[in-house]
């Protein structure tokens, strides 16, 4: 019988994907990445959003080191290139991908988890990087997206001392943009990806795809890819309607 190691569900234009290896903590195998990666290219075209949710307590805690294998110089970096080309396609695929997670979002889940733009924490979340304990480097994105959420030097402490994050202490250096009550995670990630699925899609493409690149780029090519970037959105057809709608609607105060 062939392991079901990530499952998937379509509500309206919501493109639901679970991690589904509980009894492992949804601890990352080779297996269970390319049963990701599989998910994401079979995206439904209609999809707006994107969920990434995890069975049981835990979202995932890392790398099975049960998998663990020895691999020369260049198979390392081959195997670290296939986890990167994984998660650039969930952060640069051009379709928002809002994270659910609870538990322990150790290693390679914390990798996964950042390459999502929005983040829902569970008071039970628990964020760490332990490769130092194990004696190996991270190799899965951490050095660029979690650094940049948290700095450089806090990255470099947390893997030098192995400590664990909680939710509150997670949520106010950015790992999280959301913390909410135990078996909340899922819900809150719905209604946020509901409120999302109403923009444009042009717009939120325009979001998740220019956004982190622009953060690579010196100040005046940022700039000149803001205004290219700006001219693409503003002027698609949905846009002359949906600021008609806001001018009929103003007065009526922000909507929440």
């Amino acid at each position: 019988m062939t392991e079901t190691l990530v499952k998937t569900t379509l509500d309206d234009s919501i493109y639901t994907i679970t991690l589904a290896r509980p009894e492992k903590r949804n601890a990352v195998s080779d297996r269970l990445l390319s049963a990701l990666e599989e998910a994401l290219v079979a995206t439904p075209e209609d999809t707006r959003v994107i969920i990434l949710a995890a069975e049981g307590k835990h979202f995932c805690s890392g790398l099975d080191l049960a998998e663990h294998q020895h691999r020369e110089p260049f198979g390392v970096v081959q195997h670290s290139r296939g986890w990167h080309r994984i998660f650039d396609r969930l952060q640069n695929g051009g379709i928002p991908v809002v994270s659910a997670m609870q538990g322990a979002v150790i290693g390679g889940g914390l990798e996964m988890a950042t390459a999502t733009h929005v983040r829902v924490a569970e008071s039970s979340t628990l964020y760490q990087l332990p490769e130092g304990r194990h004696g190996i480097f991270v190799g899965g994105g951490a050095s660029v997206r979690v650094a940049n959420i948290i700095g450089p030097g806090r990255m470099c402490e947390m893997m030098l001392t192995g400590r664990v994050m909680d939710a509150d202490e997670g949520h106010r250096l950015g790992l999280s943009h959301y913390v909410v009550g135990e078996g909340e995670s899922l819900d809150k990630a719905r209604q946020l990806a509901s409120r999302i699925a109403e923009n444009a899609p042009m717009a939120n493409w325009a979001m998740v795809s220019a956004i982190s690149r622009i953060d690579n780029m010196s100040s005046d090519d940022g700039l000149f890819v803001e205004s290219l970037t700006a001219a693409l959105t503003q002027t698609s057809p949905e846009v002359a309607e949906r600021i008609g709608d806001f001018f009929k609607s103003k007065g009526q105060g922000p909507r929440t």
